[in-house]
């Protein structure tokens, strides 16, 4: 046998001995094993989660304004898909000792977990948006460091060459840690949607590191796999549970994590290539949502109802067959994932091209960009939007903090005539489970001409949606939807505050707010 260097003696021997039919059997065996027991135990936690949670309350968490499930749903199932990864995996490294070292166990395993306590955590206490993005920050550093997992080197897929990237290799690897954790939780907008996707993810790093001799990132893909079967029995719509921040974080992290442990050392290739292949459909997504959201003068990061599966919605699509279109698309890339993979990356420049038509049907099919529009048209219309976003959030910020002084449901109400009136809305409705309130504008001394209105549905325990009309000379159509969504989001903020600071329901006295300028009607049961 020709002498070769350390672990490369051992794989030579055992490919080359009676013995490797018998290790691969075991293997084979152990990972059926694995993805069969990480299933059950994640099932029966996940049900008995639902159950505890419902008895506890834990799905009263006062609703953000994008959510647009109806009814109380706990964001728990993340402590399901985790709690099966770990338990799993720790039986396997008992059963096959020589499966893994200390320091795999640690980076694969322990590391997603940390992630997965910020999320976990926050979905018990919301903690800020700018403490976890710390936290992820410095748990990346510290896979990094420990893990060694620094990229040297890129590929460049359109002509071979490696490009060194030296000490930023390192950053790159933080940023890309960072960035599939936070992806994952970006997409978790509607029933099945992040479970499914990660699912598909699973798949393509079984492929890569199966080709590549990981043994331990295989197994581990394979119980993650198991795991979120598990969940998404619970999460396809209608959703009995989230998976949360939790666990959106853990399956983020360790989606980042094994990508790097299964690229070439120090190098990135097809491996890496893949997965980023792989969730083209949510990066597509996420893409034009931060350029929409700078171009209308909004935070980036501020979620909203304009993701591909809330206009799937719009378009009368249910939650189900919302779900299952992205999932149709989400496996489209996946083969083109694979495909990149399995040519080890010489597929990138066609696919790329094809990631860049699919850009411009989505653009269009979902009515992003008008058809026609010339540049100084399209830049006024644009200056226009910015400055009343800039002038909305103000006073929804305003509103917002008014929400702590007020005594009552009621008080609320009147300092949100307040803003209707700055903004010369013409007539607002806030439909409630008993009752309607309806506020028309005492300051309009003529009937207008036309005038546009828009439903914005709104899910909490009280408030059902809100019917906003304006007059349509001074509202065009896309400042009117974009200012109909900022006072909606206004309102459900304020509520949100007022509820967390009262420790009370809102409830409104629908005999005691009617006044000279206000409606106030029963709905019919």
């Amino acid at each position: 046998m020709a002498p070769v260097e350390n672990g490369e003696t051992i794989r030579y021997a055992l490919r080359h001995t009676p013995t490797a039919n018998f290790v691969v059997l075991m293997t084979g065996k152990l990972q059926i094993l694995c993805f069969c027991g990480s299933f059950v135990v994640a099932w029966l936690g996940i049900a008995l989660t639902i159950r505890r949670a419902r008895k506890a309350g834990a799905g009263d968490r006062p609703k953000c304004f994008h959510q647009t499930h109806e009814v109380a749903v706990p964001r728990l199932g993340g402590f399901g898909i985790a709690g099966a990864f770990v338990l799993t995996t720790s039986l396997a490294a008992l059963l096959n000792p020589n499966l893994v070292d200390n320091s795999a166990f640690i980076l694969l395993v322990l590391g997603p977990m940390l992630m997965f306590v910020v999320g976990g955590v926050d979905d018990v206490h919301p903690l800020g948006a700018k403490l976890k993005l710390l936290l992820q920050i410095g748990i990346s550093i510290l896979a990094v460091d420990y893990g060694g997992l620094a990229i040297e080197k890129v590929t460049n897929p359109f002509h071979g060459e490696p490009i060194v990237l030296g000490q930023l290799g390192f950053v790159v690897a933080v940023i890309w840690l960072v960035a599939l954790t936070n992806l994952i939780n970006i997409i978790d907008g509607i029933d099945g949607l992040a479970g499914g996707i990660s699912l598909m993810l699973m798949i393509l790093l079984i492929n890569v590191g199966g080709a590549g001799d990981k043994m331990f990132p295989v197994l581990l893909a394979i119980i993650a796999s198991g795991s979120l079967l598990g969940f998404l029995y619970f999460n396809f719509p209608p959703a009995k549970i989230y998976m949360g921040d939790g666990g959106a974080y853990f399956l983020g992290f360790l989606i980042g994590v094994l990508t790097l442990s299964c690229s070439q050392k120090g190098t990135v290739a097809a491996a890496l290539l893949a997965p980023a292949f792989a969730l083209g459909l949510p990066i597509l997504d996420i893409s034009l949502a931060i350029i929409r959201r700078a171009l209308k003068g909004l935070p980036v990061f501020r979620p909203d109802r304009k993701h591909l599966h809330h206009r799937l919605i719009d378009f009368g699509f249910s939650h189900r067959r919302s779900v299952i279109t992205l999932y149709i698309l989400s496996a489209f890339f996946l083969i083109m994932a694979l495909g990149v993979f399995w040519t080890q990356g010489q597929l990138v420049p066609i696919f790329s091209g094809v990631l860049f038509l699919a850009v411009i049907f989505l653009v269009h099919s979902f009515g992003m960009v008008p058809e026609k529009y010339s540049i100084r048209s399209f830049w006024g219309e644009l200056s226009a939007i910015r400055k009343e976003t800039r002038y909305i959030m103000t006073l929804g910020q305003w509103l917002e903090l008014e929400a702590e002084r007020c005594a009552s449901p009621e008080e609320l109400w009147d300092n949100f005539q307040f803003l209707a009136r700055k903004l010369n809305l013409l007539e607002v409705r806030l439909a409630l489970v008993n009752g309607e309130l309806a506020w028309k504008n005492p300051n309009i001394q003529r009937a207008p001409e036309s005038t546009v209105s828009r439903h914005v549905p709104i899910h909490s325990d009280t408030v059902r949606g809100l019917d906003i009309v304006a007059e349509e000379s001074e509202n065009p159509k896309r400042v009117f939807e974009l200012k109909s969504e900022l006072v909606a989001e206004a309102w459900v903020k304020a509520a949100n505050r007022w509820r967390k600071h009262t420790k009370k329901q809102i409830k409104f006295d629908l005999s005691s707010i009617a006044e000279p300028d206000l409606e106030v009607s029963a709905l019919i049961p």
